[in-house]
This record gives structure tokens, C-alpha cells and sequence, in this order.
């Protein structure tokens, strides 16, 4: 069973900035696409941004769309997002999730992808 530890999880002023990153015992091979999903209490899961299964596309919410940035980093099977102009509707919990052969699109318009773990606490204060 993969293991996957997450950090950078935390409470932020609105207009801040975080850095999550969530490093697996072995990311999925080159089938798989990954990306951050994220879930408010009381609300339906949102994929945040995906990256299609052969790297060649990234997809973005429109809520998230110009202020977050994901990364990956295949030596370090670490997955990033970068998160900036943070906004109170930005907290949540996030989560990595990955899933075989998905565009980045398709992944973040999943409503049950394959989350990694238990996931990171974000909020962001007004």
C-alpha cells in the first residue's frame, strides 16, 4: 500500500500564501493522471487542478484559475500546489488523488477519484 504524507496544510490570512505537497512511497506510473481535489464541510468535492496522464495538459477551476499552480516532482514523488491570493472560500481540506489514463479535465470533474490518504487542513481567515 502506498504511503503518503502531506504538508503545508495550515491557517493563513486571506491574501496569504501556501505551499501544500503531498509525497507518496512511489507516485503512479505513466498512466496515471494526479492532482488536488478539495472539500468544505457540507459541500461536494472540487477538483482544484489535474494534470492529464501523459503530462500534456493541466487543468484549473475557475475558483482556483490564476492564483494556484500545481507541479510535480517524479524524483521526489511529490505532488505541490502552489497557492497564492488565498481566499476564505479557499478553506477546506485537501486532498492528491490520482486516476489511470484521464485528461486533466476529466480527473477534476470526477466526483469519487482515488484520494491519497487522509489529506491537509487549509484555512484561510478574513
Amino acid at each position: 500500500q502506498v504511503q503518503v504524507v502531506y504538508s503545508g496544510g495550515g491557517l493563513v490570512q486571506a491574501g496569504g500564501s501556501l505551499r501544500l505537497s503531498c509525497t507518496a512511497s512511489a507516485l503512479p506510473g505513466d498512466t496515471y493522471a494526479v492532482g488536488w481535489f478539495r472539500q468544505a464541510p457540507g459541500k461536494e468535492p472540487e477538483g482544484v487542478s489535474c494534470i492529464s496522464w501523459n503530462g500534456g495538459t493541466t487543468y484549473y477551476s475557475d475558483s482556483v484559475k490564476g492564483r494556484f499552480t500545481i507541479s510535480r516532482d517524479g524524483a521526489k514523488n511529490t505532488l505541490y500546489l502552489q497557492m497564492n491570493s488565498l481566499k476564505s472560500e479557499d478553506t477546506a481540506m485537501y486532498y492528491c488523488a490520482s486516476e489511470r489514463y484521464k485528461s486533466g479535465y476529466n480527473m477534476c470533474r470526477m466526483t469519487t477519484p482515488n484520494y491519497w490518504g487522509q489529506g491537509t487542513q487549509v484555512t484561510v481567515s478574513s
